[in-house]
């Protein structure tokens, strides 16, 4: 499935960002939807914006966690997914992806200043986000 177009809120939100995070952002964003389509019972994703930044939420069927893109103030040159701090995903990507990206405390995870995203372990931390709730996790 392809994203849909972006809204001009989240057109103007990304826009604040260096041309790389934008493109980073972007692709992180079109695979979203593209996990979430993937993934049943998950159903339509809300995009809008929490505090200035896209957000994606699985509103409709309550199966996720709000997933949340911008950079962090420790790494303002390369794009970040939020997730929810009262949530054990981002100690569970530690465990398992650090060799992939780099983590802000147990809010984000950034991905590499440069070279090609990986997308298989963000698409498994993706669906690790867009399906806490189903997982008894609540």
């Amino acid at each position: 499935m392809s994203a849909p177009p972006v809204p001009p809120d989240v057109a103007q939100a990304l826009s604040r960002h260096p041309a790389r995070v934008q493109e980073q952002l972007r692709d992180i964003r079109q695979m979203i939807f593209a996990t979430a389509s993937a993934i049943e019972g998950v159903g339509p994703l809300t995009e809008t914006l929490k505090w200035g930044e896209p957000a994606y939420l699985t509103e409709k069927t309550r199966s996720g966690t709000t997933i949340r893109l911008g950079v962090s103030k420790l790494a303002p040159d390369r794009g970040a997914v939020f997730f929810n701090c009262r949530t054990n995903l981002v100690g569970n990507f530690r465990a398992n992806f650090a060799d992939s990206f780099s983590f802000e405390g147990n809010r984000a995870l950034i991905v590499p200043a440069s070279g090609r995203l990986e997308e298989t372990p963000l698409a498994l931390c993706l669906r690790a986000a867009l399906t806490y709730h189903r997982r008894g996790n609540a």
